[in-house]
Parts: C-alpha cells; structure tokens; sequence
C-alpha cells in the first residue's frame, strides 16, 4: 500500500494528486493507494482518499504502507523515517501557488541528498521514483533527541 500525505496546511497540492491519479488510472501503480489530501482542490477518481483522518487512523495508515510519498514537510517525513519507511517527498512550490516560499526544495534536497528518501522536484518524474523506491538503498535514521536532551541536561546541570 501507498500512503500518500499532503499535510496540513492550508494550501492544495493539486500537482502531486493529480500526478498519482493519472499514474494509479493508467494503472502505472497497481498497489493501493490512500492519500489525505488536505486542502487539495482536485478530487482524485482513482485513489481512495480523505481531507483529514484522525492521529490513529493517520498513524495505522502509515504503519501499514510500504511507501510513503509525501510533501516537504519536515514532520511528515521524520514520521515516516522513524517508522523506517521508504520514502518519496515531492516539495510544495510557491510559484504553483503550494506554500508562500521554496523552503520545503531545500528540505527535500536535504533528506535526498543524505539517502534518507527519494527527492522528487518535477511530479513527471515520480513513476520513476516509484520504481526506483523498490532497489533504492535508504538510508536508516537515526534520532538525536535523547542524545541532545542529554547534552542540554548536562549544560543545564553544569550551569547550577
């Protein structure tokens, strides 16, 4: 199963559904596919979808999908990498009326770079994403939040 997530703020991601929905009737993609679309105006006719699902169902959705394509946003993604999913992300653009700047290209090219996920800044290239997603080697993630909260308790200790 897919896992499609376009987040939560209030700009649509037309681009991207629009993308998978033309892949998915073309039956390019054969596995399921769920996405929460959010504030997407375009309705996808092929893929089983929904505005907003509750944390729960969010989190059993994710947990059951073998691949997760998802916008730039940096908690959907940590999200993803945390429950050790392949990933695609595909940034929000401004000039596409997706977001107010470009900050989630540099996010994507980040996560991209470093092989945590597959980067996608052109939607025409997400099919091959998508085939590459089966043979791509990513990265494994691993958290520095016990580490950092450690440190930050020792500075804070040593302070006293």
């Amino acid at each position: 199963m897919i896992f499609v997530t376009l987040g939560s703020q209030k700009f649509q991601f037309d681009r991207l559904l629009k993308e998978l929905d033309k892949l998915k009737g073309q039956q390019i993609i054969t596995q399921e596919i769920f996405a929460q679309i959010g504030y997407s105006e375009y309705e996808p006719q092929f893929i089983d979808s929904e505005r907003f699902v509750d944390r729960q169902t969010f989190q059993n959705r994710m947990e059951k999908a073998e691949l997760v394509i998802t916008h730039g946003g940096t908690g959907a993604i940590i999200t993803a990498l945390k429950k050790e999913k392949k990933i695609i992300a595909v940034p929000r653009k401004k000039e596409f009326g997706e977001h107010v700047d470009n900050h989630q290209k540099q996010i994507v090219d980040s996560f991209s770079t470093s092989k945590y996920i597959i980067g996608v800044n052109d939607v025409r290239e997400l099919e091959k994403a998508i085939t590459q997603s089966n043979s791509f080697q990513f990265k494994k993630f691993v958290s520095n939040n016990k580490k950092f909260v450690e440190t930050l308790i020792s500075i804070i200790n040593d302070t006293k």
